[in-house]
């Protein structure tokens, strides 16, 4: 026997028609590309969609098309996000930072049939261009006053090519299990992989986002997305925010710690999400003004582990932090660092120490950690394990990619290495093909790295496994100092002794003048294995 409820697809354009509707003048502010600060509200952010709608149906935009968006966190960009999918068409955010090479195989990959890009990128799009068939036209998120000259084909700017629709356009009705949206992972082995969100998936992973102990914000707040609409969904904020009538706050272009600090001062934010590095700019910005932020309550985390040192930071400032984890192949929310009953009340190091897991997962997301033979572990805190993931906003197979990502019990394994503990807190402690492997035991590289940045010369750390005659691998410590200051291999191996594992110590330190990272912020670990490749160990005897 079926329930006699109504049939209502969950579809992405439903969230932005709510807001309009109960919500409409709430306000969505943005810096500019530009330069001013622009003001709108959910409901002309609502009626601009229906345009964008309007002129890619006239421009022969289907059902399952993709248009790509190249873009910084702006009303513009949000409203394409709303008009793309409100046909059934397919939003591909491509990350910028990526080699000009990547954006191009992404977007042949993708097949997009319209690119559009703020005016920041239109140089980086003239160069790849000519090797871009399948683009028919660029939309540049400008107006006629700010457009720039461009030999890209057909180009327009965004407000001439609105101004053409009249809005009276209505969204239809479709599956809920139709394609919504697309992003490609980084790449950072191979080449990247597109992840394709369903209507259905990208609605219930908002609500999850809502959940309280996760990203929740309600109609009485404010939030700043630093994290880019380019960047893993966006963390489902595009959505989430809408959907409880949330005012937005986009940063644009300048993610500097001066800028972010002001729009979170002058626009009183209250909830903000973004990675480390923009924190840690944010946090040296204040402390050379001793600035303060009396609104802010929330900072969510994620990218790439938060140091203990930042999390004390916003702690000492009375702010709400939390750590989240997650990928895009799991739209990408998978756990965040909220403090249950049993440590809510934890004061001091102890509160930091569970501040700084991953967390544990919001409704719509199960866990499990397992050995190399998929046998699952227990969780007692102690056992690293595989991490995998199975949920709605979980991603099943991979855009164009017949193979089968999934174990036999339908969970996707997230190429993490984990703990979680008896109370379901997670904690990363490692990429699987970062782990180091040591006389047969695990080196957690995150928790040295994690510890390193604690000491007060160090600006980051990485470390990587380096063969060992005797051990098979042992850790290597590499380190980029801050800038003025000063420290020895001896300083930082005996800011570490006593805090870990004997056999857990870096058998050696090296200093860099720079760490590389990927286009998402992550340390890049197969750069580092290929410039200490040849390395070996000072006092390695068999």
């Amino acid at each position: 026997m079926l329930g006699l409820m109504q049939d209502w697809p969950l579809l992405c354009h439903r969230i932005i028609e709510h807001a309009a509707k109960y919500h409409g003048t709430q306000e969505v502010v943005t810096r500019s590309v530009e330069g001013p600060i622009h003001r709108t509200n959910y409901a002309e952010i609502h009626a601009r969609a229906l345009k964008v709608s309007q002129r890619l149906d006239r421009d022969g935009i289907k059902l399952g098309d993709r248009v790509a968006t190249i873009a910084w966190n702006t009303w513009r960009h949000l409203e394409c996000w709303y008009g793309i999918m409100g046909i059934g068409a397919i939003c591909h955010t491509v990350n910028p930072r990526l080699f000009p090479d990547q954006i191009a195989w992404i977007i042949n990959h993708a097949q997009d049939r319209a690119v559009i890009t703020d005016i920041t990128f239109v140089p980086i799009l003239e160069k790849i261009a000519a090797n871009l068939p399948s683009v028919e036209r660029y939309i540049v998120l400008t107006d006629k006053a700010h457009m720039p000259q461009t030999t890209l084909k057909n180009a327009v700017a965004y407000e001439d090519w609105i101004a053409e629709a009249d809005g009276k356009f209505a969204w239809k009705d479709f599956d809920e299990n139709t394609a919504a949206a697309m992003c490609y992972t980084s790449g950072t082995t191979g080449d990247p992989k597109g992840v394709l969100y369903s209507h259905r998936s990208n609605v219930l992973h908002g609500l999850m986002a809502n959940n309280v102990d996760a990203l929740g914000t309600s109609a009485a707040e404010t939030m700043l997305p630093v994290v880019p609409l380019f960047h893993a969904n966006s963390w489902g904020i595009a959505f989430s925010a809408p959907s409880m009538g949330t005012k937005l706050v986009m940063p644009g272009a300048k993610l500097d710690g001066a800028s972010v600090y002001e729009l979170l001062d002058t626009e009183k934010v209250t909830h903000t999400a973004g990675v480390p590095t923009v924190w840690l700019m944010l946090l040296n910005h204040m402390a050379a003004g001793n600035l303060k932020l009396p609104h802010l309550k929330s900072v969510v985390c994620g990218g790439s582990a938060m140091p203990r040192s930042m999390i004390k930071s916003f702690v000492d400032m009375g702010v709400r932090v939390r750590h989240a984890w997650g990928m895009t192949e799991m739209s990408p929310i998978g756990t965040v660092a909220a403090l249950k009953p049993p440590f809510a009340e934890l004061t001091g190091e102890e509160r930091l120490d569970i501040l700084q897991t991953q967390g544990y997962p919001p409704f719509g997301v199960e866990m499990k950690i397992t050995d190399d033979a998929g046998k699952e572990l227990p969780w007692d805190g102690k056992t690293f394990g595989r991490l995998k993931v199975s949920g709605p906003a979980v991603a099943k197979a991979y855009f164009k990619i017949d193979t089968d990502i999934l174990d036999e019990e339908g969970y996707f394994d997230t190429g993490d290495v984990a703990t979680i503990d008896q109370h379901g807190y997670m904690r990363i402690t490692d990429r699987s093909k970062d782990v180091i492997k040591s006389g047969g035991e695990w080196i957690s590289s995150i928790d040295l790295e994690n510890l390193a940045v604690g000491h007060p010369a160090v600006a980051e750390a990485a470390v990587i496994g380096v063969y060992h005659p005797k051990w098979d691998e042992r850790p290597l410590l590499i380190v980029q100092l801050k800038a003025g200051h000063q420290a020895s291999r001896e300083d930082i191996l005996k800011f570490m002794d006593g805090k870990i594992a004997k056999w857990w110590m870096p058998d050696d330190v090296v200093f860099v003048d720079g760490i590389p990272h990927t286009a998402t912020g992550k340390i890049l670990k197969t750069a580092l294995r290929d410039q200490f490749k040849s390395y070996r160990f000072p006092n390695a005897a068999a």
